[in-house]
């Protein structure tokens, strides 16, 4: 198994139980922009404590591991849990929105994109992967994020809307960031 079949059960389950889901990190730049490999899954999941048990049951048995414990209090707490799939080592970062009006408009954003010539998934939006990417840069200055948003750049050129992520960037605090990234995109 690798990410994208991971993301694929992933993204089934919640699209047979109406939870609305965004995939982002590497496995969204690698759709918008250039590839790289990841050896996990990350997901924004929607998901609200009524379906919890129903959720978990989906990843029952020796191939997944899940706790329902932690996914309740990720809930709780708008935080993350995992899911493991324990014969391949992979790992799905599953996040649960966390109520603000940034989160709110990423999940308003969404984007289906076929990934395979078998499946389609939910994507955050270019700009809110974009977002998101300027936020990790800022928390640790891995290059690997500005790369990431290069390589968006670069595949979706115009299509990008600049003006909602530099509105979003100033609101997140992250203007600077952008326009490291703006200063080299132009060099």
């Amino acid at each position: 198994m690798e990410s994208f079949e991971l993301l694929k059960v992933v993204a089934e389950v919640c699209e047979r139980m109406g939870i609305s889901y965004l995939t982002v990190g590497s496995l969204a730049t690698t759709v918008f922009g250039l590839p790289r490999f990841t050896n996990d899954v990350d997901i924004v999941l929607d998901l609200h404590t009524d379906q919890v048990e129903k959720f978990c049951r989906e990843f029952e048995g020796p191939e997944y591991y899940l706790s329902q414990a932690a996914v309740k209090t990720a809930i709780a707490k708008r935080t993350q849990f995992n899911i493991i799939h324990t014969t391949a080592g992979l790992k799905v970062d599953c996040f649960i929105p966390d109520g603000s009006p940034w989160s709110t408009s990423r999940l308003s954003r969404a984007v289906r994109k076929r990934v395979r010539s078998d499946f389609e998934a939910v994507f955050a939006s270019p700009e809110d992967v974009i977002l998101k990417k300027l936020e990790y840069y800022r928390l640790g200055e891995s290059e690997k994020h500005l790369k990431d948003i290069e390589g968006v750049l670069g595949v979706c050129g115009d299509q990008i809307d600049r003006d909602y992520i530099a509105a979003w960037s100033r609101q997140l605090g992250i203007s600077d960031v952008w326009q490291l990234v703006l200063s080299r995109s132009s060099q």
